[in-house]
């Protein structure tokens, strides 16, 4: 990137906001880029293992609060993986560090609290997409290794499939249905919770990253058909009113597209209404 990037604001350590010549703001990663710079600084031309995220109009705001929010050993152990799948030949979009670390840090924070979560998914990612998932395993043992949390293996499949939906190549699920399935369930949210979404809302933010992946199962045929209901009966007992939103959820989409969720994808709605929506 040859045009001058000035520093606009230090997330922390690992991650600044950056503004070109022109006026284009990116997010800029790179292990201690933070330090000893302030806003104003001109970022080094030949500063080693940088990594510059665009940040689309929509999303710069709730975008660079993720990024702040979160410790910078998650961003250094996303930019390892990425890094890993980069050696495996997967051209994945800018976007994976964020959405991947948003991730790691969440998954964590449910280790820390005592909540499993069982990806019921594990096997069909270890079987269609075995180069993501030998990365999602990697990922389970730098975490450890790293940040000294301990996650169980199926969370593997859970950054495989992060790899997979940040793939340039995969086919994506038809824009305007995803986005019609977005807004009605946004409504149903708002209606029957606490939950208040303002447009540049970081939960907002992290509970639509989810549901764009449950529109992708749901419009390819792909729903979760586990008939373990542990997580769904865990669920409903500390987050009965984020399993009711979630179950209103199911029957909008039982009624609108003719798919029966089943109550693991129920669950794992209602996990994230939780966390917006705190009982």
């Amino acid at each position: 990137m040859s045009s001058r990037q000035t520093i606009k604001k230090v997330l922390n350590s690992s991650v600044v906001l950056v503004e070109d010549d022109t006026g284009v703001e990116r997010v800029l990663l790179g292990k201690g880029i933070g330090f000893g710079h302030k806003p104003g600084d001109t970022v080094p031309p030949n500063a080693p293992d940088r990594i510059f995220v665009p940040l689309p109009d929509d999303d710069r705001q709730h975008l660079t609060e993720l990024l702040a929010a979160i410790p910078p050993g998650y961003i250094e152990l996303t930019r390892e993986i990425v890094a890993l799948a980069a050696d495996e030949g997967l051209d994945l979009d800018p976007h994976i560090y964020l959405a991947l670390t948003d991730h790691l840090h969440f998954a964590a924070e449910r280790t820390r609290q005592g909540l499993r979560v069982a990806n019921r998914f594990t096997w069909e990612m270890r079987t269609l997409y075995p180069a993501q998932w030998t990365i999602g395993v990697r990922s389970v043992e730098l975490l450890w290794e790293r940040l000294g949390v301990q996650l169980p293996e199926d969370e593997a499949a859970n950054v495989a499939f992060h790899l997979v939906n940040a793939d340039t190549g995969a086919e994506q699920a038809d824009p305007m249905r995803v986005v019609q399935l977005l807004n009605s369930v946004l409504q149903i949210v708002t209606h029957t919770t606490s939950a208040r979404f303002d447009e540049d809302d970081l939960h907002k933010a992290r509970f639509i990253s989810h549901l764009q992946y449950f529109a992708e199962r749901l419009f390819s045929g792909k729903l979760l058909t586990s008939t373990d209901d542990f997580l769904y009966t865990q669920l409903a007992g500390r987050y009965p009113r984020a399993v009711d939103a979630a179950g209103r959820i199911a029957t909008y989409v039982r009624q609108t597209y003719g798919a029966e969720p089943p109550n693991e994808e129920i669950a794992y709605l209602a996990l994230h209404i939780a966390r917006v929506a705190p009982e």
